[in-house]
């Protein structure tokens, strides 16, 4: 595939454009928008109870993974003496350091929250944390037993001294450095006890044998705890001394030399096993920690100071998710069931109501199970004759590669481009691709040097003696777990200008085709950035003739220089931009004589903002894309991207309406300001929560309900 990474933009920037001032740190950045999540656990008012555990728990995990991918990226440029500064003017070093000042200080609240707060909020709910200590000497004896029962048979002590080697430790793992005090030779012993992974991190009482819960108070204490309490099992005639608790955070980022992988199957899988002891980049610690173990496990783990993080109580409050299976819907989300419309108009024949028009759905709004039914019904419609699809993270027990492998078992020609490279779903997707070769699907895995991340379906079918192709175009994932949480958009269409294109795109994918020159499908790395730009010249170009330019950009991130450059350019020629960026934005709004007209806001609530929108008013004759881009370079230069055109005019009115009534978010929408920080939109204006009236609509049960915002 040819790119666009050469690609000149039409016009030239003024010189200040590359002025460091007028940028946000990437990895900065995404702080800021960590925080953004954090803040809806520390709200109050914001969500049920358990909802802001969860909160607590994402915040920890997105982090963790930070640390696993972004940290360890620029610890290895400033290790290889890379000085270079970012276009913002940071930095290897530089960025570390603010990285480390700015998580303290995040980690800090989070804990705050989490203990002074939560934890006595559910404490009065009936939910109880407690340390093995403050149990009755009876109870203390039951756990004692379940220890030797459960527990103990999966522990493994490892000590180190002159005959034994300092222990590996895996990725993300929770240990216990012990000190230990031969009782018969009186020497000072050093070993480590890891807490592991497949026992919970959360302990029920109540489900333990000897616990009674009469009083119908649920109670946990953390596994630690408890194999804390009995070390003396592990280490007999050995004296304890005292132990703490450590975590380990290494490089996780998988490098793949493709050209020379023969069998990237095999690659990948060795990659996975090999990441899991990649460099250390972060190691939390207690404070009670002494000095002597600390420099123990600097020395021998390779760490600098600034690898090392002091945190008081728990370490690793990713699990803290579970706490969401406590039946307490009262502390919980109010549910809701999807509006399935296509069911309730066609029943299950999904492409006769394909046929009449193009769909449109938005998910978790609009349920995800047509996107399941349109494969089941393809495997076992006798007139398919051919399924293509491309998989970049589908979760376990997946329905849809259900029905892929059983299209081939009913002789269809089926071909799946599995992405193994879909960061922390290697594993799923090896397990999915061996599956389905074993029932006779053509799998292959994409082309060299770029993960293919584009949602795309194309099923051909014989009707009347023609052969007539459908398509599903999404912005999210073929995966009906997070079709329930994350907001996208799905489109279903037969239009042969978009079925040729995406004919030819899996042709390059799965053969060798070099074709460039797709008709109506925006594709990376070819010339998704170039289309982009030209759209927006072109409003800046319709603004000078006297119409009011008007651009609507949805998406996980902005960061690409050149986009933004070309933002700036619009901003400056009068053309009104808003932005909706969940995550990152580089960009940023509100600076004179720069970025003026522009809006950035992000949207953070009950439901991840997932989808990607590009609208351009174009003069009145409305141009809309939906897909899976964001407008970074590795999204526009080392990914194979898809953005659509959506035709229908009425759906275009859909989308613009579903945009604007973001736009007008004053609950749940936080706007960028000047300097880059961010603050939640405080106005006087009615309340508007855009998620909230969006499931409104599911109540309401109408495809055609329409909301319109100047009518609040």
């Amino acid at each position: 595939m040819q790119t666009e990474k050469e690609h000149d933009e039409r016009g030239s920037a003024p010189s200040d454009f590359s002025d460091g001032s007028l940028y946000v740190n990437r990895e900065l950045g995404w702080i800021y928008f960590n925080q953004r999540v954090l803040e809806e656990a520390l709200n109050p008012d914001a969500h049920p109870l358990l909802e802001r555990v969860k909160f607590i728990s994402i915040f920890s995990s997105n982090l963790d993974e930070y640390f696993m991918i972004r940290v360890a990226g620029i610890e290895d440029q400033y290790e290889a003496g890379i000085q270079d500064r970012t276009i913002d003017g940071h930095t290897p070093f530089e960025q570390l350091e603010k990285i480390r000042t700015m998580v303290q200080q995040q980690l800090s609240q989070r804990n705050e929250c989490f203990y002074h707060d939560l934890v006595p909020a559910l404490q009065r709910e009936g939910i109880e944390f407690l340390k093995v200590s403050e149990l009755t000497t009876v109870h203390q004896r039951a756990l004692s037993h379940y220890f030797r029962k459960e527990i103990y048979p999966v522990l493994t002590p490892l000590a180190f001294d002159t005959g034994h080697p300092f222990p590996f430790m895996s990725n993300l793992s929770l240990n216990l450095a012990v000190e230990l005090e031969d009782e018969e030779s009186k020497t000072l012993k050093f070993a480590r006890v890891k807490v592991p992974g497949i026992l919970p991190r959360l302990l029920r009482l109540n489900d333990i044998k000897g616990f009674h819960d009469e009083d119908g108070i649920i109670r946990f204490i953390w596994t630690e705890d408890l194999i804390e309490n009995n070390l003396a099992h592990l280490f007999p005639k050995m004296r304890i001394i005292q132990s703490h608790l450590f975590r380990l955070i290494r490089d996780a980022d998988i490098e793949i030399e493709e050209d020379e992988a023969g069998d990237l199957l095999k690659t990948i899988e060795k990659s996975i096993r090999s990441s899991r002891y990649g460099k250390v980049v972060r190691l939390d610690i207690t404070p009670e920690m002494p000095s002597s173990v600390r420099k123990l496990l600097i020395k021998n783990l390779e760490l600098a100071p600034r690898n090392v993080y002091e945190i008081d109580g728990a370490l690793g409050f990713g699990c803290l998710i579970d706490l969401l299976k406590i039946e307490r819907p009262d502390l919980k989300d109010e549910t809701f069931v999807p509006y399935n419309r296509i069911e309730e108009e066609f029943a299950d024949d999904i492409f006769s109501a394909i046929r009449v028009k193009d769909r449109l759905l938005y998910h978790p709004y609009d349920s995800f199970q047509p996107v399941v039914n349109f494969l089941n019904k393809a495997a076992l419609d006798p007139d398919v004759l051919s399924i293509k699809q491309t998989l970049y993270r589908v979760g376990s027990n997946s329905p849809i590669v259900e029905a892929l492998m059983k299209a081939a078992e009913e002789g269809k020609q089926v071909a799946v481009l599995v992405e193994l490279k879909a960061r922390f779903d290697e594993e799923n997707n090896i397990v999915w691709a061996r599956a389905l070769e074993d029932v006779g699907v053509h799998v292959v895995y994409g082309l060299p040097g770029l993960k293919t991340h584009a949602k795309l379906t194309l099923i051909v079918r014989r009707e009347q003696q023609k052969l007539k192709r459908y398509l599903h175009l999404g912005t999210g994932n073929y995966n009906p777990a997070t079709g329930k949480i994350y907001t996208d958009y799905s489109l279903f269409t037969t239009n042969e200008q978009l079925a040729n294109d995406v004919s030819e795109l899996f042709n390059a994918l799965t053969g060798y085709s070099k074709h460039t020159g797709y008709r109506k499908l925006l594709v990376s790395p070819i010339n998704t950035r170039k289309r982009i730009i030209e759209m927006i010249d072109r409003e800046i170009a319709l603004t000078q003739q006297g119409n009011k330019g008007r651009i609507v950009m949805k998406m996980n991130a902005l960061v690409d220089v050149q986009t933004i450059q070309a933002l700036y350019r619009a901003s400056c020629e009068g053309v009104r931009v808003d932005l909706v960026v969940r995550g990152i934005c580089s960009l940023k709004p509100g600076l004179p004589g720069v970025s003026e007209n522009i809006r950035v806001i992000s949207v953070i609530g009950r439901f991840l903002e997932h989808s990607r929108a590009y609208y351009f008013q174009n003069g009145g004759k409305h141009e809309l894309y939906l897909g899976s881009a964001d407008i970074m370079p590795r999204n526009l230069d080392d990914r194979v991207e898809t953005l659509f055109p959506v035709f229908d005019k009425a759906l275009i009115k859909v989308v613009t309406s579903d945009l604007d009534l973001i736009l007008s978010d004053n609950v749940k929408a936080w706007q960028m300001n000047a300097d880059g920080t961010y603050a939640l939109i405080i106005n006087d204006a009615p309340k508007i929560n855009s998620q909230e009236l969006f499931l409104s609509r599911v109540s309401q049960k109408k495809s055609s309900f329409k909301f319109n915002v100047n009518e609040l």
